[in-house]
C-alpha cells in the first residue's frame, strides 16, 4: 500500500483528508512541516498533500527544502488549498508542484488526481531504473575494458568503488564537506567515478604494462590520462548533453591526480579549487595502489599505506578528507580483504 503524507496545521483538514484516503493508503497525518522533516527520516512517502498557508514554515518553504535534498526531490507534491489565485500556482508549479487541489475537497477529484501522479510517478521511475541499468552497463565495460589493459591492476575499480562509499557515509556522520555531499545521490557518484581512468585507452600498452618503473619521458605520458579522460567525456556530453552523472565522471578523471599544494596535474589546482570528487579519489587510488603489488613493488601493510596517506595529508591531500579516511581505515582493510 502506497503512503501518503498529509502536512496541513487544521485538525478538521486532516481528518477529512485521512478519511478521504484510508481505504486505498497508508495515510500519515502531521500539524507542521517540521514534524514532517522528522517524519521523513524514518519514512520516505510516495506523495505529499500540503497546506501553503501554515504558523512557521509554509508551504512554498517546504517545497523548496523537498526539492534542495537528493533523497526527497523526486517526492510528488500536491498543494491543498483555498487561495485560487493564478500568481500562486504559477509559483507553486515553478517550484516543482505537481498540482494543486483546492479546499474544500472534493474526495473522488482528490482520489483522482493522486492517482493520476502516482501513475506518473511510477512510469518516471521505471524509465529511469532502465536508463540507469543502461547506464551502469554501459560503464562497467568501458571499466573493465580499461581495467583489461592494466594487467597489474585486477580488482581497482571494484575495490575504489567500495572505498569511495565508505569515505562519503563517513564524511556525512562527520559533517565534513556536509553542504556538498547532501546533495549527491551516492549510487550515482560512485557509478561515476568507475571512469576515472578511462583517459588510459589512449596510453599504449606498452606504457600502462610496462614490468618496471616508467622513465620520466613515459611517465610524462602516462599523467595525460586526467586530460584524456576529459576529452573523452566531453565528446560523450556533446552527444548527449551534461548530466549528473557524466558532470560527475569528468571531474573524477580529470582532477584525481591534483593535489591539494598545488603540484599535482594537469591543471595544478590547489585545496578547494580542487572539485571534492577528485580529492576523495585521490585518497582511495593511491591507498589502493599502496597495498596492491606492482610489477615494479610489493604491497604494502594497511598500516604502512595508511601512515604514507596520513604523512601526506595537507600537501597531496585534503586534510579534513584524509582525517575521515584515518578514522575509516579499519573499514577499508575489511573491504581490502573481501575484493
Amino acid at each position: 500500500m502506497k503512503t501518503i503524507f498529509v502536512v496541513d496545521d487544521s485538525d478538521t483538514n486532516l481528518s477529512m483528508a485521512e478519511t478521504a484516503l484510508e481505504n486505498q493508503y497508508r495515510v500519515m497525518t502531521m500539524p507542521s512541516a517540521d514534524r514532517m522533516f522528522t517524519l521523513l527520516e524514518k519514512v520516505t512517502p510516495d506523495l505529499i498533500l500540503l497546506d501553503i498557508e501554515m504558523p512557521g514554515v509554509d508551504g512554498f518553504e517546504t517545497l523548496r527544502r523537498l526539492k534542495s535534498e537528493s533523497l526527497w526531490s523526486n517526492i510528488p507534491v500536491m498543494f491543498l488549498t483555498g487561495r485560487t489565485d493564478s500568481v500562486v500556482e504559477v509559483h507553486g508549479f515553478e517550484m516543482g508542484a505537481v498540482d494543486f487541489v483546492t479546499k474544500p475537497f472534493s474526495t473522488p477529484v482528490l482520489l483522482n488526481r493522486i492517482k493520476t501522479h502516482l501513475d506518473i510517478d511510477e512510469i518516471i521511475r521505471e524509465r529511469t531504473s532502465q536508463i540507469n541499468r543502461l547506464q551502469n552497463s554501459i560503464v562497467s565495460v568501458l571499466a573493465n575494458i580499461v581495467e583489461s589493459r592494466d594487467k597489474g591492476t585486477g580488482g581497482h575499480i571494484e575495490r575504489t568503488s567500495a572505498y569511495i562509499k565508505i569515505l562519503i557515509n563517513e564524511m556525512r556522520k562527520r559533517n565534513v564537506y556536509l553542504d556538498e555531499i547532501s546533495g549527491w545521490d551516492t549510487d550515482k557518484i560512485i557509478s561515476s567515478a568507475r571512469m576515472h581512468d578511462l583517459g588510459k585507452i589512449s596510453i599504449t600498452d606498452i606504457i600502462v604494462n610496462k614490468p618496471g618503473k616508467l622513465t620520466d619521458d613515459e611517465y610524462e605520458v602516462m599523467k595525460t590520462h586526467a586530460q584524456e579522460g576529459e576529452r573523452i567525456i566531453d565528446k560523450i556530453i556533446a552527444q548527449t548533453g551534461e548530466g549528473e552523472f557524466l558532470r560527475n565522471a569528468r571531474l573524477f578523471a580529470g582532477s584525481h591526480h591534483e593535489r591539494w599544494d598545488g603540484k599535482g596535474y594537469p591543471n595544478g589546482l590547489k585545496g578547494e579549487e580542487i572539485p571534492l570528487q577528485g580529492r576523495i579519489m585521490a585518497i582511495v587510488d593511491v591507498y589502493d595502489a599502496l597495498v596492491s603489488e606492482r610489477p615494479y613493488k610489493k604491497a604494502f601493510t594497511d598500516e604502512e599505506a595508511v601512515q604514507i596517506i596520513m604523512e601526506n595529508a595537507g600537501t597531496h591531500y585534503d586534510p579534513k578528507v584524509a582525517d575521515v579516511f584515518f578514522n575509516a581505515r579499519d573499514l577499508f582493510k575489511a573491504v581490502r580483504a573481501q575484493i
